[in-house]
């Protein structure tokens, strides 16, 4: 920035017109003194104005050049000094003096405690139009609230907006994270992907409640991005079997990604309490997924599509298996007998493929393996008993008993079994019911 012209003909540390001494001294007891104007001071700080009217109440007659004192710390040195300089600018000028967060926050704390009102002002305009890193926003959201209610301007962008703006913010963010919209500009994946984690970001329970609550129309965007989801993952995975053979980096690559976006669904959806339409779709198109993913021509390829599918198979499983979504008992017997035989075959091949190359990354992680295995279990045991015994016997008659490992259920089971009879009388005596027969 071009140097400002001094205010009026006096210049600042000119011993020979000056008439007033500050002098400096910071912790290490270490004074330096600085040749200034009487009557800039009076004019630019109601600090320097009451201590020179005290001054001249105190000694009407002394002609004597007068020194005033200042105590400032050692990181707050500098800036005493610049705002001695910036008195003698012209108020039109001291905003383009302001050069970085750090000065500005520095000399705005020393221009309050000296009263310098045009220097202030200049500040707080500068910091409240200025970009600010993350560690100059966490000094200035430190420093600002001890500043007087004038300072709060710089904290304007920190402000919380209200519930309609941020419900706008939110729902059009939806929009472009399930590009329910044509006429918006193709998302690149990157983009598309950091619209989907702000999203969950916002709605997610923390140590901050949530930013947007769950309302009506939150939920209807939703819903109806989640059914342009699942027809974008139906229309790719219909095409996989012959796309597959013409073009199959590109057509695995569709619905992967079309999987990732119903996976990220899945995280959402509970947020909203949501799950049970995700559930319900999924169970309604399961056999032609498996269908398809299933096809003789896919059978030595898509792995990391057959990877992805057990995470979002993983997920339905414990939403219905933990009872977070309420299904009939003959819904959830048909999704086990649909998904088990499948869960049963894939887990051996992706190992077998892990073994066989080092390089394969599409194994079931121990996580995944685990929480599919315990809500089997929890989905086998919550089933009527008939239908219990018809799975456990489905299991033990195949050849594949290792994974998933239905022992804990059978054995519950058998202990059930055995005791029914005993447990329900006593039970139904308990409440006066002796109509009741076994």
């Amino acid at each position: 920035m071009e140097e400002a012209k001094p205010l009026e003909t006096c210049e600042f540390g000119d011993r020979i017109t000056s008439d007033i001494t500050v002098r400096l001294i910071n912790s290490d007891r270490r004074p330096e003194w600085f040749y200034c104007h009487s009557s800039i001071l009076k004019r630019k700080s109601k600090f320097f104005a009451d201590r020179l009217s005290a001054f001249s109440s105190n000694h009407p007659s002394l002609d004597a050049p007068l020194c005033i004192e200042i105590q400032c710390s050692v990181s707050d040195y500098d800036h005493h000094v610049k705002i001695l300089r910036l008195l003698y600018l012209p108020n039109d000028s001291v905003l383009d003096s302001c050069d970085s967060v750090k000065s500005a926050l520095g000399v705005l704390q020393v221009a309050i405690s000296l009263c310098c009102e045009e220097i202030a002002q200049s500040c707080i305009q500068y910091l409240e139009a200025v970009p600010w890193d993350e560690k100059e926003e966490e000094e200035i959201l430190k420093i600002a609230p001890h500043l007087g209610p004038e300072a709060m301007h710089i904290l304007a962008r920190l402000h919380p907006v209200n519930q309609t703006a941020a419900k706008n913010v939110i729902i059009s963010a939806i929009r472009f994270a399930t590009s329910l919209d044509e006429s918006f500009p193709p998302f690149t994946d990157e983009l598309k992907t950091s619209a989907q984690e702000q999203i969950e970001y916002m709605l997610s329970e923390d140590e901050d409640a949530p930013l947007v609550m769950a309302d009506a129309d939150v939920k209807a965007v939703m819903k109806t991005g989640l059914f342009q989801m699942f027809s974008a993952f139906e229309t790719a995975l219909n095409r996989l079997p012959s796309g597959f053979v013409e073009s199959p980096e590109a057509t695995e690559q569709k619905v992967l990604q079309s999987l990732l976006d119903i996976e990220w669904m899945c995280s959402i959806l509970p947020k909203l309490d949501m799950m049970k339409d995700f559930v319900m779709k999924w169970v309604d198109m399961s056999n032609n997924v498996l269908a398809v993913v299933q096809d003789e021509k896919l059978e030595s390829g898509i792995w990391v599509v057959k990877a992805k599918l057990m995470s979002v198979v993983g997920k339905v499983l414990e939403a219905v298996g933990y009872g977070n979504v309420i299904l009939p008992a003959t819904s959830r017997v048909q999704f086990l007998k649909i998904w088990l035989p499948y869960i049963r075959k894939i887990k051996p091949l992706l190992d077998l493929k892990g073994a066989e190359d080092e390089s394969f990354m599409y194994k079931m992680d121990s996580d995944l393996c685990q929480s599919i295995e315990g809500a089997v279990i929890s989905l086998v045991l919550a089933l009527p008993s008939n239908d219990q015994a018809e799975i456990l016997t489905d299991w033990m008659n195949t050849e594949q008993l290792i994974y998933p490992d239905l022992s804990e259920a059978f054995e519950v089971w058998c202990y059930r079994t055995k005791s029914a009879k005993s447990r329900l009388v006593v039970g139904f005596d308990g409440v006066g019911n002796p109509t009741v027969s076994l």
